[in-house]
């Protein structure tokens, strides 16, 4: 894609995450920190932009003008409704910033609609559901006891099963994500006894530094950063990617989120927020390392995913 295109499909994106007007400074500073990693290495100065949406320097209209073909606009509404809905169904002002998107992308209405739908069912999973069945993979640590085994052998599962997915272009791979973290978190705190609600889980999340929009803004840039965009454009069509380094990611998230919340609910939620952030950070290192580990088992999930099986598993 050229320089104009990316600029056009990121700064979309950027507004999108800012379309709910809720300005949560917990989120603005993550996309913010999201916006200055990308820009390393996106041949697009993400963080200007960032500024530019932030202080309204660049009008919606204007951000569109450089998608100028039919896939690019559709993957750029479906990007959109992905960061709307990436921490729950979208509001009031998050649907009249996507109408008025489809309308400058020139969608049909009905295509819009059934993005739309289908983001709005992920977004709407059920948290208090058992996560999707995976292929058995050995606890990477020996566990204390039977029950710290199977929360061990779901927490990797999980990761691993959030590694394939970011090796999938399609939009629809990334949006599955957070869901299926948001499940994660919840099963393990129902291990130690606590009933949790979306509300609590997504407090949680952004507790020890992940943030629901901005990670999917990440997953995004990420994409576009290895390329992985382009075989969409290009027709290829379900391929996986070779860009590594968005599954590493969401690998690692999704590892550190599981063992924070079962230290943080085998403390009885003790932990405070900078307690959290730092065991966090700590395990996502640590995370980053077990992915080569596990690297073949992920590329193996990432070729024998069902993402319509997937997504329909969760939605129910």
């Amino acid at each position: 894609m050229t320089h104009e295109q990316n600029r056009s499909l990121i700064s979309v994106c950027l507004m999108a995450a800012f379309a709910d007007g809720h300005n949560d400074p917990r989120e603005r500073d993550h996309v913010r920190r999201t916006a200055e990693s990308l820009s390393a290495g996106a041949g697009v100065d993400v963080m200007s932009l960032y500024q530019d949406v932030l202080l309204k320097r660049v009008t919606l209209e204007q951000a569109v003008t450089g998608l100028d073909a039919p896939e690019l606009r559709q993957l750029a509404f479906e990007m959109a409704v992905g960061v709307c809905d990436a921490d729950g169904v979208h509001n009031a002002g998050e649907t009249a910033f996507l109408e008025r998107l489809g309308a400058l992308l020139q969608l049909g209405r009905s295509d819009a609609a059934a993005i739309v739908n289908q983001a709005d069912a992920l977004a709407g999973a059920p948290v208090d559901k058992p996560l999707p069945e995976m292929p058995s993979v050995p606890s990477p640590v020996a566990p204390a006891g039977p029950d710290q085994a199977e929360l061990d052998k779901m927490i990797l599962n999980a990761a691993i099963l959030n590694g394939a997915l970011e090796l999938l272009p399609e939009s629809l791979a990334s949006m599955a994500i957070i869901p299926l973290q948001t499940r994660l978190v919840y099963r393990v705190g129902k291990a130690h006894g606590f009933e949790l609600d979306r509300g609590h889980i997504t407090d949680f999340l952004a507790t020890v530094g992940v943030g629901l929009t901005s990670q999917y803004v990440e997953q995004f840039g990420r994409k576009l950063v290895g390329g992985l965009l382009g075989k969409v454009l290009g027709r290829v069509g379900r391929t996986i990617g070779s860009e590594a380094t968005g599954s590493a990611f969401s690998f690692a998230t999704t590892y550190a989120l599981g063992h924070v919340a079962k230290r943080y609910y085998a403390d009885g939620r003790r932990l405070d927020g900078t307690a959290l952030k730092a065991a966090f950070g700590q395990i996502f290192d640590n995370a980053k390392g077990l992915q080569q580990r596990y690297a073949p088992e992920i590329a193996e999930r990432a070729r024998t995913l069902d993402l319509k099986k997937l997504t329909a598993e969760l939605t129910r």
